[in-house]
């Protein structure tokens, strides 16, 4: 991790890097009860130049609880780098006070009790209210959004993403890239695309049948802003046909192509281009895998991986700024351009809360509308947690919500085993809350949702567990496909994250007789999003529905079957 004293001291070309980050100072208000607007807001205006960012907002249109991860291992040359450090290691490395709202939004500890004081965050109408303060010093900020934002909510999936649109459209963004947009299928996503006002990015995304650059989406866009010329280069998310099903855009290839990436930069500096800016969807990992091979960008906006760092990471002469997810942060940067070279930087990771911020009505009003239609059906109470369960996603390894649809996949599906995939996104459910029908679509909305019920002989459930071990813990960040490790409901197991492909997992135990895991001998198992194409069964969202209504209130006990070796 890079200190700020780093920072201070980082050098550019020939020149000092001056940079710094705001965060602290709202950090240390909160821990004296006084945070306001203006604390959340304030900001010194530097340089020449403002970016805004944000990104993986997942279709949360409305504000939110949303716990960060508990367990967000690295391995490599990451290991125990940001963002792999969580908790109370993490306010240490960020100097947090415990109890704090920072303490609160960026780390996982407490964050129950730290939820009723601190309340919802996010909300498109308080980013609004944001993106609007910060336009008010810079007028002509540029707004990128880093694309995860056409999916997610039961009104994201019965508008075909129209929705969110319509509300991102209010706030005009300058440009965006792309991951889970293609998952409403390529047709549907040229819709849209073609009515965007503002520009569609991804220099990685290629015709698959020619292996040419797509006529669909620019790789770069130019912008003149604060007397700069800025070039901003889309780089959607790379290993699309992997993690979510090819059959959904068939017309389209993606792959991380740093090679053409360097090329569209070259280009870029050769039309002029004194600042380059990379729009990315690839993850935390894999952008400063990328930063450390392709020279010349002065700036990566990373996606993918939902990290929020109060504070950039500093790789050769690029900064990466992280701006977390669901509409938790905004991150402004402000950067003195001068003669073609970044001087030096001032960054701000803003924190939405949303009892704090006043929403932008007219936004407020639009988000309104389009939920109108639906909020019947939303508004539905289907059970309730338990006074000792919060309901949470993220983190590598299991978390409840898993393990509440991986429980429902059992009892509704009749299986042995039930697998869930190790998706990011989903807001978080306090004790003692109703569970509406949004609620747990926020949790399962997506286009490919059939719960599959099918016999796996023990040797394929292990290679299943390995394959998808290896997409999160190798060390070559570029062999990181996908998100984190698949969440199992039945059946224990050993992974050592240090070791090699076809070894790291071991001792797979079916939990309801403590037997081990026979590879010749079948199970039935049941699970949901599989990425081939005509998987039968029932909506993974009616699975759920049906065992909370029946078990009313929901209890899930802390997960200890999966026992991590070389973290």
């Amino acid at each position: 991790m890079i200190s700020r004293r780093d920072f201070l001291q980082a050098s550019m070309a020939a020149s000092a890097l001056v940079g710094a980050s705001g965060f602290g100072n709202w950090g240390k208000l909160a821990a004296q009860q006084t945070l306001s607007q203006n604390d959340l807001l304030d900001f010194e205006t530097y340089g020449n130049v403002s970016l805004i960012h944000v990104t993986d907002i997942h279709a949360q249109l409305k504000p939110i609880y949303f716990r960060e991860p508990e367990v967000n291992l690295g391995v490599g040359s990451n290991r125990g780098a940001v963002p792999h450090i969580t908790g109370a290691d993490f306010r240490k490395a960020y100097g947090i006070d415990d109890g704090s709202s920072s303490h609160y939004a960026l780390t996982y500890n407490d964050f129950s009790a730290l939820a009723q004081g601190y309340g919802k965050m996010g909300g498109m109408d308080r980013v609004s209210t944001v993106v609007n303060s910060i336009r008010a010093a810079r007028p002509d900020a540029l707004l990128l959004d880093g694309g995860d934002t056409w999916h997610g909510s039961y009104t994201c999936y019965h508008t075909e993403g129209q929705d969110v649109v319509n509300v991102m459209n209010m706030l005009k963004p300058d440009a965006m890239t792309f991951h889970w947009e293609f998952t409403l299928g390529s047709g549907r996503v040229r819709d849209i695309v073609n009515d965007l006002p503002f520009a569609a990015l991804g220099q990685n995304i290629f015709d698959s049948e020619w292996d040419e650059p797509s006529e669909d989406f620019a790789p770069y866009k130019f912008f003149e802003r604060g007397g700069v010329k800025i070039a901003v280069i889309g780089q959607a998310f790379p290993y699309m046909p992997i993690a979510n099903p090819g059959w959904m855009f068939p017309e389209y290839s993606f792959g991380i192509r740093d090679q053409r990436m360097q090329e569209m930069v070259n280009e870029v500096r050769a039309a002029g281009a004194e600042l380059v800016v990379c729009l990315s969807h690839n993850g935390f990992d894999v952008d400063k895998a990328m930063a450390g091979r392709v020279t010349g960008i002065n700036v990566i906006l990373a996606g993918h991986t939902h990290d929020a760092l109060p504070e950039p990471v500093l790789v050769g002469d690029t900064i990466i700024i992280a701006s977390g997810s669901n509409g938790k942060f905004v991150s402004r940067v402000d950067l003195d351009v001068r003669d073609g070279k970044m001087m030096g930087f001032r960054h701000k990771l803003i924190p939405i809360f949303s009892d704090v911020i006043e929403p932008d009505a007219e936004v407020t009003a639009v988000i309104d509308e389009q939920r109108a239609p639906f909020e019947a059906e939303l508004s539905e109470v289907l059970g309730r947690t338990a006074e000792d369960t919060t309901l949470y996603r993220r983190g590598n390894f299991n978390g409840s919500w898993d393990d509440l649809i991986c429980d429902a996949l059992i009892e509704e599906r009749e299986a042995d085993i039930a697998m869930s995939p190790g998706v990011r996104w989903g807001p978080s459910i306090l004790p003692g809350q109703d569970i509406t029908r949004e609620d747990l679509w926020n949790v399962t909305s997506m286009t490919y949702p059939n719960a599959y019920r099918t016999e796996m002989t023990g040797e394929f459930i292990h290679t299943i567990m390995e394959d998808v071990a290896d997409n999160l813990f190798n060390e070559d960040p570029y062999y990181q496909q996908g998100g984190d490790m698949v969440r199992v409901g039945g059946m224990g197991y050993r992974i050592d994250i240090n070791k090699p492909i076809g070894e790291r997992v071991s001792n797979l135990t079916l939990l309801k007789t403590g037997e081990a895991i026979d590879p010749s001998k079948t199970y039935m198992v049941a699970g949901w999003a599989s990425v081939n194409e005509g998987t039968e069964g029932p909506p993974i969202w009616d699975v759920v529905e049906n065992y909370i209504k029946r078990e009313g209130t929901v209890s899930v006990a802390p997960n200890t079957s999966v026992d991590v070796v070389g973290a």
